[in-house]
């Protein structure tokens, strides 16, 4: 993988433990995960998200579940530790001071 994929890949997982992080239930489908990457200007195929989602479960940064044919991703305490930045996860770009 190319340096400047491996960044937008990064960069694609740490909006998706984001938008997790800022629903009352820490919860969202993979449709839903795949519009919020659009706005950030990661266009992917469900089947990518789908991948990251994995890869980010491999991480412990969040939890899947099927339903359906439809996965669904919850943030884990590691996944929200790295959002706030108390911890760091790699492979997940790291949030800004900002936010």
């Amino acid at each position: 993988m190319s340096d400047f994929n491996e960044f937008l890949t990064e960069d694609a997982r740490l909006v998706v433990l984001k938008a997790l992080a800022q629903e009352s239930n820490a919860t969202l489908n993979e449709t839903i995960l795949t519009r919020i990457l659009e706005m950030f200007g990661h266009n992917r195929s469900r089947e990518w998200v789908r991948t990251q989602l994995s890869k980010l479960s491999e991480l412990g940064a969040v939890r899947t579940t099927q339903a359906g044919s439809v996965v669904i991703a919850s943030l884990t305490q590691a996944g929200l530790d790295h959002v706030e930045r108390r911890s760091f996860i790699s492979g997940i770009a790291k949030p800004s001071l900002g936010g």
